[in-house]
């Protein structure tokens, strides 16, 4: 049996066409403009001549000879880079253009095979390609631009050279993504690479995310407060290692070195700590960071600024004039002009610094109080100034105690006999006008003048808002100063030691920023408190009095005290307030949540807030993987643990209104009832120790 004969492949021919004899097809089928623009296409073909030849078909006339025109369905970028080059005259009109000439099917055919069936350069072909050019002698800028690329695309590319050649067998047998490849790159060891690699092989999950939190375990991100703190620069120039992601955001990398980098940071701080021990404070502590409410129990001493001097005001003036005609001459124009803009921003930044004045303390201050020397959440040198220890805080000697007794205002009128010394004084005293009252005197006045204060202050709503105001203010802001005869005494928790990092949120920031700003308004002397308040606006002692009132809540669950009715408040205040803890800045992350609870808890977290298919895709993760996992998953999410939750207040049944009617009655006591008050006075008049219990009762009964 003959077999058949398999009949040959005839390719189409090829011929040198004049360019004035070609025209563009409209049968090209791509229409989406896309990859290198003509404009850098007729650079290259300048530069290296044409590279690929152009599809033409012929055009026929109604009869179906031949014109002698030629269409072009595939290749029209490369037909208008040569139109543009004609018309720059870099390229003759009649110059012969390389083509292939096909006749059999359809042009949309030819079109459609030729942008089909092209296949993209694999990156790592791209690699290959820069490296051999690399190391021929061409820099980064010369490949980037034979290429029509960007510098940074030719850096990702070579920035493959950093990765293990197994892993990069590994990516050409299609066993891991290029996102995965990437990760690598983050890490130049190639021994690290292949124990990454060969760990993420028993994991179901090999996110790029975790391939580069495994090759950047125990460094230190650039965007961490000791590094700012420190400097890139510097932690380099000291022969620190600092690892980078050209391939995604990596805000500045990673530092290698952290032992290094803590070396730094504690050098440099004490060389600060130093330069403000200088000043002559009584103590410094240094630290890195320290908890939220540190200060807390402290007295705070607030120095008086030093005044500008005359050069100084007198430089202060002239730019605020300065600005102010500059504001004047452009108040109509709708932009202002770049050299304006820059002249006033740089006016400005001098009237801050001249209004930055420096703190002058006295001596006998610095004599008494401290300064805390660390960093700020940014990196920048943080020293807080003028804190009091209790133990520090002088004591003020009175007249009773100078002798170190103590004196009984009710014992100090009756013998040992428990004979009433009051008339036998007066017996040998009388007519001496210069002799003060008898405490026991003193005592019944002022309690009779307590409770006519206690009245009138009842009635005047105003004042008794400003002496609560007044008795908070003193407690909060002085401690150790005036005291109140108002006794209300507002106390204040210090959370450090609960929430670490607590000092880092938007809102702990925000409450230290009000206190700081009260600090400032309020007069420096207790004694003038009063005054200061008395000369506020309402809304003024009304946001101090909101902000005394926020500093004494306490909603902490903490293990030995539990308070349960203390936290239903809490939710019904916050459920007032409208409070959403997701929207005050908190997010689940490895060091607040995650990090702390069991693998159980992070998959029902995941489940609640993301569904079956996330928790089940990390369940088989290890803790630190599914952790990592967990956090990016529930970034955006808005989720809360029960205990951040806000719940809802429950509707309130429709009360019935009641009206007040005043029938003008008014009922008097009779004669018995009015000498039974007159008695039940006088025995609170005549024993302060029983108005004390009294006191102590009602409020019980209150409470």
């Amino acid at each position: 049996m003959t077999k058949s004969k398999q009949q040959k492949i005839t390719l189409s021919a090829s011929r040198d066409i004049p360019f004035n004899q070609l025209v563009l097809s409209q049968s090209n089928v791509r229409h989406v403009k896309a990859g290198v623009s003509v404009e850098e296409l007729a650079e290259d073909i300048a530069r290296r001549t044409l590279l690929a030849s152009l599809t033409v078909r012929p055009v026929l006339d109604e009869s179906g000879a031949e014109t002698g025109m030629f269409e072009i369905p595939a290749g029209g970028r490369r037909y208008r880079a040569l139109e543009l080059l004609v018309k720059q005259r870099r390229l003759n009109k009649t110059a012969p253009v390389p083509c292939i000439v096909r006749t059999e099917g359809l042009a949309e055919e030819d079109s459609l095979a030729e942008n089909v069936q092209r296949a993209p350069l694999p990156p790592l072909d791209q690699f290959r390609a820069f490296q051999a050019m690399r190391e021929k002698g061409k820099s980064e800028e010369e490949i980037a631009a034979a290429f029509f690329v960007s510098a940074s695309v030719v850096k990702q590319r070579l920035k493959l050279a950093a990765v293990a050649p197994s892993l990069l067998d590994a990516y050409a047998e299609e066993e891991m993504t290029l996102d995965q490849l990437m990760a690598f790159t983050v890490n130049p060891d190639h021994e690290r690479q292949e124990q990454v690699w060969d760990a993420l092989k028993r994991h179901y999950s090999k996110q790029p995310y975790e391939i580069r939190r495994m090759l950047t375990e125990g460094a230190v991100r650039a965007s961490d407060r000791r590094a700012q703190f420190v400097g890139l620069d510097n932690y380099v120039e000291a022969g620190g290692e600092v690892l980078r992601d050209l391939f995604q955001t990596d805000d500045g990398g990673w530092l290698q070195d952290a032992a290094l980098l803590d070396t730094m940071v504690a050098e440099k701080l004490n060389e600060e700590a130093e330069a403000t021990r200088a000043e002559g404070w009584k103590w410094i502590e240094v630290g890195t960071d320290f908890p939220y409410g540190h200060t807390y129990g402290m007295r705070r001493i607030r120095g008086e600024a030093e005044p500008m001097s005359d050069e100084e005001d007198a430089s202060y003036a002239a730019l605020k004039a300065e600005y102010e005609k500059l504001e004047d001459e452009y108040a109509e124009a709708d932009e202002l002009p770049d050299e304006i803009d820059a002249r006033l921003g740089e006016i400005e930044t001098a009237m801050e610094a001249l209004q930055d004045r420096p703190i002058r303390f006295e001596a006998e201050e610095l004599a008494i109080a401290g300064a805390f020397v660390s960093i700020d959440g940014s990196g920048r040198l943080r020293v807080e100034r003028g804190y009091v220890r209790p133990e520090d805080v002088p004591v003020e000697e009175t007249e009773e105690t100078a002798e170190g007794d103590a004196v009984d205002p009710v014992a100090d009128d009756t013998d040992a006999d428990g004979v009433d010394a009051i008339a036998e004084a007066d017996e040998e005293d009388e007519g001496d006008g210069a002799k003060p009252l008898s405490d026991r005197l003193v005592c019944e006045l002022t309690a009779h003048r307590t409770i006519a204060l206690r009245d009138a202050l009842a009635n005047d709503p105003q004042v008794a808002f400003l002496a609560a105001l007044h008795a908070m203010t003193l407690r909060l802001f002085y401690h150790y100063g005036q005291e109140s005869c108002v006794e209300i005494e507002p106390r204040s928790t210090s959370f450090g030691a609960q929430a670490p990092g607590l000092g880092d949120t938007a809102y702990a920031q925000s409450v230290d920023a009000r206190i700081e700003s009260w600090t400032k308004a309020l007069p420096k002397r207790a004694e003038d408190l009063w005054d200061a308040l008395t000369a506020f606006d309402g809304d003024s002692r009304d946001a101090l009095f909101a902000h005394c009132v926020a500093m004494t809540l306490n909603a902490v669950q903490e293990p030995h005290y539990r308070k349960p009715r203390q936290i239903a408040h809490a939710g019904v205040l916050a459920a007032t307030l409208g409070l959403d803890m997701a929207t005050a800045g908190w997010v689940p992350t490895a060091d607040s949540y995650l990090g702390r609870v069991t693998k159980a808890q992070i998959l029902a977290t995941v489940r609640e807030a993301k569904g079956d298919t996330d928790a089940d895709r990390i369940a088989r993760l290890k803790k630190p993987e599914m952790v990592a996992a967990a956090e990016g998953l529930l970034a955006g999410t808005g989720w809360l643990p029960e205990p951040l939750r806000t719940p809802v207040l429950a509707e309130k049944p429709d009360e019935p209104e009641f009206e007040i009617v005043d029938d003008g009655d008014t009922a008097e006591p009779d004669d018995g009832e009015a000498q039974t008050a007159a008695k039940d006075g006088e025995t609170a008049m005549g024993d302060s120790v029983q108005v004390a219990e009294d006191e102590e009762v009602a409020n019980a009964a209150f409470a």
